[in-house]
Protein backbone atom coordinates (compact mmCIF):
# COMPACT_ATOMS: atom_id res chain seq x y z
CA UNK A 1 0.00 0.00 0.00
CA UNK A 2 3.07 2.51 1.22
CA UNK A 3 4.66 1.52 -2.19
CA UNK A 4 1.09 2.56 -4.13
CA UNK A 5 1.21 6.06 -2.45
CA UNK A 6 4.65 6.84 -3.11
CA UNK A 7 3.99 5.73 -6.52
CA UNK A 8 1.08 8.01 -7.33
CA UNK A 9 2.85 10.95 -5.64
CA UNK A 10 5.97 10.64 -8.11
CA UNK A 11 3.58 10.69 -10.74
CA UNK A 12 1.43 14.23 -9.54
CA UNK A 13 4.37 15.81 -8.81
CA UNK A 14 6.01 14.61 -12.01
CA UNK A 15 3.53 17.07 -13.73
CA UNK A 16 4.25 20.25 -15.07
CA UNK A 17 3.32 22.65 -12.81
CA UNK A 18 0.97 24.83 -15.05
CA UNK A 19 -0.99 21.29 -15.56
CA UNK A 20 -1.40 21.14 -11.58
CA UNK A 21 -2.42 24.73 -11.05
CA UNK A 22 -4.96 24.38 -13.59
CA UNK A 23 -6.62 21.52 -12.59
CA UNK A 24 -6.90 22.93 -9.12
CA UNK A 25 -7.95 26.18 -10.26
CA UNK A 26 -10.65 24.54 -12.27
CA UNK A 27 -11.47 21.45 -9.51
CA UNK A 28 -12.24 24.93 -7.27
CA UNK A 29 -14.51 26.42 -9.45
CA UNK A 30 -16.04 23.74 -10.14
CA UNK A 31 -16.76 22.69 -6.69
CA UNK A 32 -18.16 26.08 -5.83
CA UNK A 33 -20.61 25.95 -9.02
CA UNK A 34 -21.84 22.44 -8.24
CA UNK A 35 -22.86 23.33 -4.83
CA UNK A 36 -24.37 26.38 -5.57
CA UNK A 37 -26.71 24.64 -7.97
CA UNK A 38 -27.16 22.14 -5.59
CA UNK A 39 -28.28 24.74 -2.70
CA UNK A 40 -29.70 27.84 -5.04
CA UNK A 41 -30.51 30.68 -2.25
CA UNK A 42 -31.73 32.80 -5.50
CA UNK A 43 -36.07 32.31 -5.81
CA UNK A 44 -35.85 32.32 -9.63
CA UNK A 45 -33.30 29.56 -9.57
CA UNK A 46 -35.72 27.54 -7.88
CA UNK A 47 -38.14 28.21 -10.21
CA UNK A 48 -36.46 26.16 -13.05
CA UNK A 49 -37.06 22.92 -11.17
CA UNK A 50 -40.63 23.39 -11.07
CA UNK A 51 -41.29 22.24 -7.24
CA UNK A 52 -38.70 19.28 -7.62
CA UNK A 53 -36.57 18.29 -4.46
CA UNK A 54 -33.05 19.72 -5.29
CA UNK A 55 -30.41 17.60 -4.29
CA UNK A 56 -27.94 18.41 -1.98
CA UNK A 57 -24.54 16.69 -3.68
CA UNK A 58 -22.74 16.73 0.31
CA UNK A 59 -19.65 14.07 -0.25
CA UNK A 60 -20.87 13.48 -3.98
CA UNK A 61 -18.22 16.45 -4.64
CA UNK A 62 -15.79 14.04 -4.28
CA UNK A 63 -16.81 12.93 -7.85
CA UNK A 64 -16.67 16.70 -9.22
CA UNK A 65 -13.24 17.17 -7.58
CA UNK A 66 -11.95 13.64 -9.39
CA UNK A 67 -13.41 14.74 -12.89
CA UNK A 68 -10.87 18.15 -12.56
CA UNK A 69 -8.35 16.93 -11.27
CA UNK A 70 -7.67 13.90 -14.29
CA UNK A 71 -7.17 17.43 -16.35
CA UNK A 72 -3.81 17.73 -15.14
CA UNK A 73 -2.71 14.50 -17.11
CA UNK A 74 -4.39 16.31 -19.98
CA UNK A 75 -1.26 16.84 -22.36
CA UNK A 76 0.39 13.40 -20.57
CA UNK A 77 -2.58 10.91 -20.84
CA UNK A 78 -5.49 13.18 -22.86
CA UNK A 79 -7.66 10.13 -23.72
CA UNK A 80 -7.20 8.60 -20.06
CA UNK A 81 -7.66 11.63 -18.74
CA UNK A 82 -11.25 12.47 -20.80
CA UNK A 83 -12.76 8.94 -19.38
CA UNK A 84 -11.99 9.54 -16.01
CA UNK A 85 -13.80 13.04 -16.16
CA UNK A 86 -16.38 11.37 -18.21
CA UNK A 87 -17.21 8.25 -15.88
CA UNK A 88 -17.04 10.60 -12.41
CA UNK A 89 -19.51 13.28 -13.97
CA UNK A 90 -21.49 10.46 -15.39
CA UNK A 91 -22.04 8.79 -12.21
CA UNK A 92 -22.57 12.02 -10.24
CA UNK A 93 -25.68 13.07 -12.79
CA UNK A 94 -26.76 9.41 -12.47
CA UNK A 95 -27.46 9.96 -8.91
CA UNK A 96 -29.41 12.87 -9.30
CA UNK A 97 -27.56 15.68 -8.94
CA UNK A 98 -27.59 19.35 -11.14
CA UNK A 99 -24.37 18.86 -13.33
CA UNK A 100 -24.36 21.82 -15.38
CA UNK A 101 -21.28 22.83 -13.84
CA UNK A 102 -19.75 19.67 -13.93
CA UNK A 103 -20.28 19.31 -17.51
CA UNK A 104 -17.55 21.91 -17.90
CA UNK A 105 -14.41 19.25 -16.83
CA UNK A 106 -15.50 16.44 -19.12
CA UNK A 107 -15.10 19.78 -22.01
CA UNK A 108 -12.06 20.69 -21.27
CA UNK A 109 -10.69 17.16 -21.40
CA UNK A 110 -12.13 16.24 -25.10
CA UNK A 111 -10.21 20.04 -26.03
CA UNK A 112 -7.20 18.28 -24.82
CA UNK A 113 -7.80 15.29 -26.73
CA UNK A 114 -8.51 16.92 -30.24
CA UNK A 115 -5.73 19.01 -29.91
CA UNK A 116 -3.36 15.96 -29.63
CA UNK A 117 -4.95 13.42 -31.42
CA UNK A 118 -5.75 12.90 -35.00
CA UNK A 119 -8.94 14.13 -36.50
CA UNK A 120 -10.88 11.22 -36.82
CA UNK A 121 -10.09 9.89 -33.11
CA UNK A 122 -11.12 13.14 -32.24
CA UNK A 123 -14.58 13.20 -33.91
CA UNK A 124 -14.93 9.82 -31.98
CA UNK A 125 -14.05 10.68 -28.68
CA UNK A 126 -16.42 14.12 -29.07
CA UNK A 127 -19.93 11.62 -30.52
CA UNK A 128 -18.97 9.44 -27.29
CA UNK A 129 -18.86 12.31 -24.77
CA UNK A 130 -21.61 13.79 -26.24
CA UNK A 131 -23.60 10.39 -26.24
CA UNK A 132 -22.77 9.67 -22.53
CA UNK A 133 -23.05 13.14 -21.47
CA UNK A 134 -27.11 13.29 -23.30
CA UNK A 135 -27.70 9.83 -21.81
CA UNK A 136 -26.69 10.30 -18.05
CA UNK A 137 -28.18 13.61 -18.15
CA UNK A 138 -31.19 12.63 -19.22
CA UNK A 139 -31.38 9.75 -17.40
CA UNK A 140 -31.63 11.14 -13.82
CA UNK A 141 -32.31 14.88 -13.76
CA UNK A 142 -34.51 16.46 -10.79
CA UNK A 143 -35.55 19.66 -13.31
CA UNK A 144 -36.52 17.02 -16.31
CA UNK A 145 -34.52 16.49 -19.21
CA UNK A 146 -35.09 19.82 -21.15
CA UNK A 147 -34.62 22.56 -19.08
CA UNK A 148 -32.66 21.73 -16.55
CA UNK A 149 -28.27 20.87 -15.95
CA UNK A 150 -27.63 21.94 -19.23
CA UNK A 151 -28.92 19.24 -21.44
CA UNK A 152 -29.76 21.64 -24.38
CA UNK A 153 -26.18 23.27 -24.16
CA UNK A 154 -24.66 19.91 -24.39
CA UNK A 155 -24.17 19.17 -28.09
CA UNK A 156 -22.67 22.61 -28.36
CA UNK A 157 -20.11 22.62 -25.81
CA UNK A 158 -18.86 19.01 -27.26
CA UNK A 159 -18.77 20.82 -30.80
CA UNK A 160 -16.87 23.93 -29.29
CA UNK A 161 -14.43 22.23 -27.76
CA UNK A 162 -13.72 19.87 -30.93
CA UNK A 163 -13.57 22.40 -33.29
CA UNK A 164 -11.43 24.36 -31.03
CA UNK A 165 -8.93 21.64 -30.42
CA UNK A 166 -8.69 20.87 -34.11
CA UNK A 167 -8.11 24.38 -34.90
CA UNK A 168 -4.95 24.08 -32.36
CA UNK A 169 -4.07 20.90 -33.36
CA UNK A 170 -3.57 22.17 -37.17
CA UNK A 171 -2.18 25.41 -35.88
CA UNK A 172 0.48 23.59 -33.95
CA UNK A 173 1.12 21.27 -36.72
CA UNK A 174 1.89 24.31 -39.22
CA UNK A 175 4.08 25.94 -36.62
CA UNK A 176 6.24 22.42 -36.11
CA UNK A 177 6.56 22.31 -39.95
CA UNK A 178 8.21 25.83 -40.45
CA UNK A 179 10.11 24.91 -37.51
CA UNK A 180 12.00 21.53 -39.15
CA UNK A 181 12.09 23.64 -42.19
CA UNK A 182 14.46 26.09 -40.86
CA UNK A 183 16.46 23.84 -38.60
CA UNK A 184 17.18 21.58 -42.12
CA UNK A 185 18.47 25.19 -43.61
CA UNK A 186 20.21 25.88 -40.49
CA UNK A 187 21.55 22.66 -40.26
CA UNK A 188 22.60 22.99 -44.34
CA UNK A 189 23.86 26.63 -43.49
CA UNK A 190 25.82 24.89 -41.32
CA UNK A 191 27.21 21.46 -43.29
CA UNK A 192 28.41 24.62 -45.79
CA UNK A 193 29.97 27.19 -43.42
CA UNK A 194 31.76 22.99 -42.68
CA UNK A 195 33.08 22.76 -46.47
CA UNK A 196 34.43 26.25 -46.36
CA UNK A 197 36.25 25.56 -42.78
CA UNK A 198 37.85 22.96 -44.92
CA UNK A 199 39.08 25.44 -47.60
CA UNK A 200 40.25 28.08 -44.91
CA UNK A 201 42.24 25.07 -43.18
CA UNK A 202 43.82 24.41 -47.04
CA UNK A 203 44.64 28.12 -47.60
CA UNK A 204 46.18 28.54 -44.01
CA UNK A 205 48.22 25.90 -44.09
CA UNK A 206 49.31 26.62 -47.93
CA UNK A 207 50.41 29.95 -47.25
CA UNK A 208 52.08 29.52 -43.44
CA UNK A 209 54.36 26.39 -44.64
CA UNK A 210 55.16 28.59 -48.08
CA UNK A 211 56.37 31.79 -45.64
CA UNK A 212 58.23 29.62 -43.18
CA UNK A 213 59.93 27.72 -46.41
CA UNK A 214 60.73 30.65 -48.07
CA UNK A 215 62.24 32.67 -45.16
CA UNK A 216 63.88 29.78 -43.60
CA UNK A 217 65.84 29.10 -47.45
CA UNK A 218 66.63 32.96 -46.98
CA UNK A 219 67.76 32.50 -43.44
CA UNK A 220 70.24 29.59 -43.88
CA UNK A 221 71.51 31.04 -47.47
CA UNK A 222 72.73 34.57 -45.70
CA UNK A 223 73.49 33.50 -42.33
CA UNK A 224 77.23 33.10 -42.89
CA UNK A 225 77.34 36.43 -44.36
CA UNK A 226 74.44 39.05 -43.17
CA UNK A 227 73.47 37.49 -39.59
CA UNK A 228 71.01 40.83 -39.37
CA UNK A 229 69.25 39.58 -42.71
CA UNK A 230 68.75 35.72 -41.01
CA UNK A 231 67.26 37.49 -38.04
CA UNK A 232 64.74 39.30 -40.08
CA UNK A 233 63.79 36.21 -41.27
CA UNK A 234 63.62 34.28 -38.53
CA UNK A 235 61.74 37.24 -37.17
CA UNK A 236 58.95 36.84 -40.24
CA UNK A 237 59.05 33.04 -39.22
CA UNK A 238 57.63 33.50 -35.75
CA UNK A 239 55.70 36.08 -36.90
CA UNK A 240 54.08 33.37 -39.51
CA UNK A 241 54.28 30.80 -37.79
CA UNK A 242 52.06 32.22 -34.62
CA UNK A 243 49.51 33.48 -36.89
CA UNK A 244 49.47 30.24 -38.47
CA UNK A 245 48.73 28.26 -35.25
CA UNK A 246 46.43 30.68 -34.18
CA UNK A 247 43.98 30.49 -37.12
CA UNK A 248 44.49 26.51 -37.17
CA UNK A 249 43.78 26.57 -33.49
CA UNK A 250 40.21 28.82 -34.45
CA UNK A 251 39.10 26.12 -37.34
CA UNK A 252 40.97 22.33 -36.75
CA UNK A 253 38.39 21.42 -33.81
CA UNK A 254 35.25 22.42 -35.79
CA UNK A 255 36.19 20.70 -39.03
CA UNK A 256 34.16 17.26 -39.46
CA UNK A 257 34.68 16.39 -43.30
CA UNK A 258 36.98 17.29 -45.73
CA UNK A 259 36.49 20.03 -48.91
CA UNK A 260 36.72 18.84 -52.59
CA UNK A 261 36.54 22.18 -54.71
CA UNK A 262 38.03 25.67 -54.87
CA UNK A 263 36.47 28.62 -53.17
CA UNK A 264 34.18 30.22 -54.70
CA UNK A 265 33.62 32.98 -51.94
CA UNK A 266 35.15 35.43 -50.01
CA UNK A 267 36.24 34.22 -46.40
CA UNK A 268 33.46 34.72 -43.77
CA UNK A 269 33.84 37.60 -41.48
CA UNK A 270 32.12 40.60 -39.97
CA UNK A 271 31.71 42.16 -43.40
CA UNK A 272 28.99 39.52 -44.42
CA UNK A 273 26.81 39.36 -40.80
CA UNK A 274 24.25 41.36 -42.53
CA UNK A 275 23.95 38.50 -44.98
CA UNK A 276 24.13 36.28 -42.22
CA UNK A 277 21.81 37.86 -40.40
CA UNK A 278 19.19 38.32 -43.15
CA UNK A 279 19.39 34.87 -43.67
CA UNK A 280 18.37 34.02 -40.09
CA UNK A 281 15.43 36.44 -40.59
CA UNK A 282 14.26 34.83 -43.48
CA UNK A 283 14.16 31.14 -41.67
CA UNK A 284 11.80 33.31 -39.10
CA UNK A 285 13.86 34.62 -36.51
CA UNK A 286 13.32 38.41 -36.62
CA UNK A 287 16.94 39.72 -35.75
CA UNK A 288 18.18 43.20 -34.87
CA UNK A 289 21.71 44.19 -35.53
CA UNK A 290 24.15 46.60 -34.12
CA UNK A 291 27.62 47.95 -34.31
CA UNK A 292 28.80 50.22 -31.04
CA UNK A 293 31.99 52.29 -31.04
CA UNK A 294 34.59 52.95 -34.06
CA UNK A 295 34.80 50.11 -36.45
CA UNK A 296 38.52 49.12 -37.09
CA UNK A 297 40.01 46.28 -39.11
CA UNK A 298 40.14 42.91 -37.23
CA UNK A 299 42.52 40.31 -37.31
CA UNK A 300 41.87 37.41 -39.76
CA UNK A 301 41.17 35.14 -36.48
CA UNK A 302 39.07 37.45 -34.68
CA UNK A 303 37.09 38.66 -37.42
CA UNK A 304 36.05 35.01 -38.43
CA UNK A 305 36.15 33.97 -34.76
CA UNK A 306 33.39 36.32 -34.10
CA UNK A 307 31.26 35.50 -37.56
CA UNK A 308 31.42 31.51 -36.36
CA UNK A 309 29.95 32.56 -32.65
CA UNK A 310 27.28 35.02 -34.40
CA UNK A 311 26.43 32.28 -36.67
CA UNK A 312 25.90 29.60 -34.27
CA UNK A 313 24.21 31.38 -31.49
CA UNK A 314 21.79 32.60 -33.97
CA UNK A 315 21.51 28.66 -35.52
CA UNK A 316 21.19 27.58 -31.61
CA UNK A 317 18.38 29.99 -31.18
CA UNK A 318 16.49 29.11 -34.20
CA UNK A 319 16.65 25.15 -32.99
CA UNK A 320 16.33 25.34 -29.39
CA UNK A 321 14.23 28.72 -28.41
CA UNK A 322 11.32 28.52 -30.12
CA UNK A 323 8.88 31.16 -31.26
CA UNK A 324 11.70 34.61 -30.69
CA UNK A 325 13.29 38.15 -31.67
CA UNK A 326 16.98 38.04 -31.64
CA UNK A 327 19.55 41.00 -30.82
CA UNK A 328 23.30 41.00 -32.60
CA UNK A 329 25.38 43.82 -31.28
CA UNK A 330 28.94 44.29 -32.08
CA UNK A 331 31.12 46.37 -29.80
CA UNK A 332 34.31 47.73 -30.90
CA UNK A 333 36.46 49.13 -28.03
CA UNK A 334 40.03 50.39 -27.77
CA UNK A 335 41.85 46.64 -27.10
CA UNK A 336 38.69 44.13 -27.61
CA UNK A 337 35.51 43.02 -29.79
CA UNK A 338 32.76 42.26 -27.90
CA UNK A 339 29.79 40.01 -29.45
CA UNK A 340 26.64 39.94 -27.53
CA UNK A 341 23.52 37.77 -28.67
CA UNK A 342 20.75 37.92 -26.87
CA UNK A 343 17.11 36.27 -27.71
CA UNK A 344 13.72 36.39 -26.41
CA UNK A 345 13.00 32.83 -26.73
CA UNK A 346 12.38 29.79 -23.71
CA UNK A 347 16.37 29.51 -23.02
CA UNK A 348 18.20 26.90 -24.17
CA UNK A 349 18.52 24.55 -21.28
CA UNK A 350 20.24 21.57 -23.43
CA UNK A 351 23.11 24.21 -24.36
CA UNK A 352 23.26 25.84 -21.34
CA UNK A 353 24.17 22.36 -19.05
CA UNK A 354 27.22 20.11 -19.64
CA UNK A 355 27.37 18.63 -22.50
CA UNK A 356 26.16 20.98 -24.32
CA UNK A 357 27.25 19.81 -27.78
CA UNK A 358 29.51 20.88 -30.64
CA UNK A 359 28.12 24.21 -30.58
CA UNK A 360 28.64 25.46 -27.55
CA UNK A 361 32.44 24.13 -27.11
CA UNK A 362 33.44 25.45 -30.77
CA UNK A 363 31.99 28.88 -29.66
CA UNK A 364 34.35 28.53 -26.99
CA UNK A 365 36.87 27.34 -28.53
CA UNK A 366 36.98 29.73 -31.55
CA UNK A 367 37.14 32.50 -28.54
CA UNK A 368 40.41 30.67 -26.67
CA UNK A 369 42.27 30.00 -29.87
CA UNK A 370 42.42 33.93 -30.21
CA UNK A 371 42.40 34.67 -26.79
CA UNK A 372 39.06 35.48 -25.69
CA UNK A 373 36.18 33.88 -23.49
CA UNK A 374 32.48 33.55 -24.22
CA UNK A 375 29.96 33.59 -21.81
CA UNK A 376 26.56 32.25 -22.05
CA UNK A 377 23.34 31.95 -19.72
CA UNK A 378 19.78 33.55 -19.87
CA UNK A 379 19.46 37.11 -20.60
CA UNK A 380 18.74 40.34 -18.43
CA UNK A 381 14.89 39.83 -19.27
CA UNK A 382 14.83 36.04 -20.15
CA UNK A 383 15.86 34.46 -23.19
CA UNK A 384 19.37 33.29 -23.76
CA UNK A 385 22.33 35.56 -23.82
CA UNK A 386 25.89 34.68 -25.98
CA UNK A 387 28.56 37.23 -24.63
CA UNK A 388 32.07 36.68 -26.16
CA UNK A 389 35.04 39.40 -25.53
CA UNK A 390 37.74 38.98 -28.27
CA UNK A 391 40.97 40.59 -27.63
CA UNK A 392 42.18 43.02 -30.61
CA UNK A 393 46.24 42.96 -29.21
CA UNK A 394 48.58 40.31 -29.92
CA UNK A 395 48.31 38.16 -27.22
CA UNK A 396 50.68 35.17 -26.58
CA UNK A 397 49.60 31.94 -28.22
CA UNK A 398 48.94 29.09 -25.65
CA UNK A 399 51.74 26.96 -24.95
CA UNK A 400 50.20 23.77 -25.52
CA UNK A 401 47.17 23.83 -28.65
CA UNK A 402 45.41 20.86 -26.86
CA UNK A 403 44.72 22.61 -23.44
CA UNK A 404 43.37 25.54 -24.91
CA UNK A 405 40.99 23.28 -27.13
CA UNK A 406 40.34 21.65 -23.53
CA UNK A 407 39.65 24.84 -22.05
CA UNK A 408 36.89 25.83 -24.51
CA UNK A 409 34.95 22.49 -23.54
CA UNK A 410 34.73 23.26 -20.22
CA UNK A 411 30.84 24.14 -19.16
Amino acid sequence: MEGVVVAMRRRWFGLPVSDVLLAIAVTVLLLLGSYGEGNPSNPSDRLQFRGHVIPQPGAALLLVAVACLALAWRRRAPVTALAVSIGAVTVYSLLGFVNGAALVAPILALYAVATQVSVRRAVIAAFATLAILLTATAANNPAGHISGGGFDIIPFMVAAALFAGIAVANRNAYVASIRDRAEQDARRRLDEERLRIARELHDVVAHTMATINVQAGVAAHVLPTRPEAAAESLQAIKTASKEGLRELRAILNVLRQADDADPTQPAPGTAQLEDLIAGASRAGLETAFTVTGDPVPLPAAVDLAAYRIIQESLTNTIRHAGPATASVTLGYAHDELRVDVTDTGRGQPVLAGNGGGHGLAGMRERAAAVGGTVETGPGPAGGFRVAARLPLADTPAAADPAAAAQEGTQP
